[in-house]
């Protein structure tokens, strides 16, 4: 009785829960954690460039590649130099209908999105996915629709982010700058340690 319980209950959990387990890595020829050396016909490595408050990351911009109108890679310069940690395009079709179809696709593949990322007003629609894989690698899908806000990309955009490897990144790069430091400290003690005081011109005259 309890075997045929137990066999009852496997089968109602196969069928309620939806084969959405695999993690998405790419999209458009990308892929997280591939090294953008491998990708250089598919990008303009003269327009990489340093991203500001958070200088163990630089990001290079894409060649035109339809159905794609432009994008942005992101990859680590510290930890794997060159390791692709973010994938940042926009498509050519920036209608909401595309939009739609494009999220309906995507809840068929992995189920429905995990949170709402856009605004109250629906100006800016935003949906997330959050995946973490059997190695614990914590991935991030942002699909989002926009054709009013400035301050936000405009038309329809994709973000997919491997968390876990920008974390790894900002470590590697934190523990560099503290050893710098420590050796830039002693440095300049050293140097001060040298030189003669002149409390002339220290001392209120």
């Amino acid at each position: 009785m309890n075997q045929k319980i137990l066999m009852g209950c496997l089968a109602i959990l196969l069928f309620v829960v939806p084969a959405h387990a695999e993690v998405p890595y790419g999209v458009g020829g990308f892929k997280l954690g591939d090294n953008i050396g491998d990708h250089t016909r598919q990008v303009k490595m003269g327009t990489a460039i340093p991203i500001r408050y958070q200088r163990y990351l630089a990001e290079v911009e894409i060649e035109y590649t339809p159905p794609f109108k432009s994008g942005l890679i992101t990859y680590g310069t510290c930890r794997e130099a060159g390791q692709i940690v973010r994938i940042k395009l926009k498509y050519a079709d920036s209608s909401e209908k595309f939009f739609n179809q494009l999220r309906e696709r995507i809840e068929s593949r992995y189920g429905k999105p995990s949170e709402w990322r856009g605004d109250s007003f629906g100006i800016v629609k935003a949906w997330k996915w959050s995946f973490t894989d059997k190695d614990k690698n914590r991935v991030s899908l942002i699909l989002q629709h926009n054709t009013r806000d400035d301050e936000e990309k405009k038309g329809n955009a994709i973000k997919m982010t491997m968390h876990s490897l920008v974390e790894e990144e900002r470590r590697c790069y934190e523990k560099k700058e503290i050893a710098r430091q420590a050796q830039k400290d002693s440095q300049k003690s050293r140097e001060t340690d040298r030189e003669e005081v002149d409390w002339d011109f220290l001392v209120p005259r």
